[in-house]
């Protein structure tokens, strides 16, 4: 994989990768992020992705500033994915991991993934990790 570093050069807008093999998964996510989650960001632009090969192409091809990993998708979980990308994408941007139940959280962790949260999705929950996510981002 290459180097995936800087986010996006458009400061209008930052790129939020949402994986699922569930397509209502996906859209919960974005309707409970919206187009701009805090005033303090710009706007979110989303690339949904259904299956864990897009989901690597999508990455190493960079200028993504946040993945949201479905932790139950199948056949390829969020939380393998995300190891698979912190293990190979040098400077890889913020993973979330969408998690089964709060238990799983040690799993999320064992991914690497820099926040987690479970389901059923609490889109406050899920809003507040995003933010601190691409707050780092930003700063970073």
């Amino acid at each position: 994989m290459t180097d995936a570093t800087a986010h996006t050069s458009r400061s209008d807008r930052l790129r939020v990768l949402v994986y699922s093999d569930d397509a209502s998964t996906r859209q919960k996510v974005v309707l409970a992020l919206g187009k701009r989650p805090h005033p303090d960001l710009p706007e979110l632009e989303y690339v949904e992705v259904a299956t864990a090969p897009v989901v690597i192409q999508e990455m190493d091809a960079g200028g993504i500033d946040l993945a949201v990993l479905d932790g139950e998708a199948v056949p390829a979980g969020g939380m393998g994915i995300a190891k698979q990308l912190k293990d190979e994408i040098d400077e890889c941007p913020p993973i979330l991991v969408l998690t089964g139940r709060p238990d799983d959280a040690w799993l999320a962790s064992w991914s690497r993934a820099e926040a987690a949260v479970p389901h059923p999705l609490d889109p406050i929950r899920l809003s507040e990790a995003v933010i601190a996510l691409l707050r780092t981002r930003l700063s970073a």
